[in-house]
């Protein structure tokens, strides 16, 4: 799930002034982590690499215990920033707006997928993008759903203030939508997008599909704790990528790690494949790396940096887009280079791509 609400940002952004500037705090050499993931099609092979041994046997290969502990999504976030927990996979928004918004460095050592799809905007009574102006939009407010509205009017020349944005809970935004024939627009992902679309009437007239690699689905580790222990990099770029090949090949070992994939996540096997074919899985290590490696990331990242700014998401300390530093592979930096808190390294996918 990629959910947040703005009061759950600003509480966050405190964590800071408890554990200190994590920027300067000294990680020590370990040997046992604890990396969070929840439930996502493109999250869900985290669940089977546990269950399979997969994990383990990559942990054990660089002499180092990885707990995998299954969370819900904002918590896990929380965790990750309160150092709870060593690694945790989240968006590229939300790594942006809670833990390097909060000081924490962070590095993204695997690119899994980008939502092809799996966030929609739904209507009722056959609108268009333009039909939306002056209408009440319902969403998850600051979320990623926020951002693909935003992203869809940009594109059809609008503007975020032609639509009155209504704040829902996850839990209620698909029974409320459906029950209630009077809400014309709603923004939400799957599997909420594909329950909704069940309803008669209601249509989809923008998905994340025509935003490719804006929101993507990364394993985030705390950049200290992975300066002195590049292992737990190294497995767990070596046990996704392991998964990834029984994924994308055919047969009884496929299946079954499918099977296993979709129970994990709640939901059919049949339902789990539909999830997948909106998700754009990296299932080969140098597709990833490429792709991290490329322009089109980059543009992305100012894009998504820019709407978190402007919804004043990235802390108060923050006052031009500029002033945190995203680093990608190359060594180019966008933004404030003597700030640099998100680093994209592609350096441990490399080892899976050769």
């Amino acid at each position: 799930m990629k959910i947040k609400i703005k009061g759950a940002i600003i509480l966050l952004l405190t964590v800071f002034l408890i554990v200190g500037f994590s920027s300067v705090t000294k990680e020590e050499k370990k040997s046992e982590f604890k990396v969070a993931w929840s439930i996502y099609a493109g999250w869900n092979p985290w669940a089977y690499a546990k269950e399979s041994g997969i994990l383990d046997k990559w942990a054990a290969k660089y002499d180092i215990d990885i707990k995998l502990v299954k969370m819900d999504y904002i918590p896990s976030i929380e965790a990750y920033t309160s150092k709870e927990v060593d690694a945790c996979v989240m968006t590229n928004m939300d790594a942006l707006t809670i833990p390097v918004a909060s000081g924490i460095p962070s590095t993204a050592i695997i690119l899994g997928d980008f939502s092809n799809g799996n966030d929609a905007i739904l209507v009722r009574n056959n609108l268009k993008i333009n039909g939306l102006k002056g209408k009440k939009v319902s969403l998850v407010e600051y979320s990623v759903s926020h951002y693909l509205l935003s992203r869809a009017l940009d594109k059809n020349g609008m503007k975020d203030s032609d639509v009155r944005v209504i704040n829902v809970s996850d839990s209620d935004i698909a029974p409320a939508y459906v029950a209630n024939d009077e809400q014309e627009a709603v923004v939400t992902w799957n599997p909420l997008v594909m329950e909704i679309m069940k309803t008669p009437g209601i249509s989809k007239i923008f998905d994340s599909s025509q935003i490719p690699g804006e929101i993507l689905d990364l394993m985030m580790i705390n950049k200290n704790v992975l300066d002195k222990n590049p292992e737990l990099a190294l497995a767990l770029n070596g046990a996704w990528f392991e998964v990834m090949s029984i994924m994308s090949t055919r047969g009884a070992k496929a299946d079954n790690a499918l099977v296993q994939m979709a129970k994990a996540g709640g939901s059919s096997l049949n339902e789990y494949k539909a999830q997948l074919k909106t998700t754009a899985m990296f299932y080969k290590a140098g597709d990833a790396v490429n792709y991290m490696s490329g322009d089109e990331i980059k543009s992305n990242m100012k894009r998504v940096r820019n709407f978190c700014f402007k919804y004043k998401l990235l802390g108060d300390r923050v006052n031009t887009p500029d002033d945190i530093g995203i680093q990608f592979p190359d060594g180019s930096v966008l933004g404030n280079q003597s700030n640099i808190l998100f680093y994209f390294d592609s350096s441990y996918m490399m080892e899976n791509a050769r």
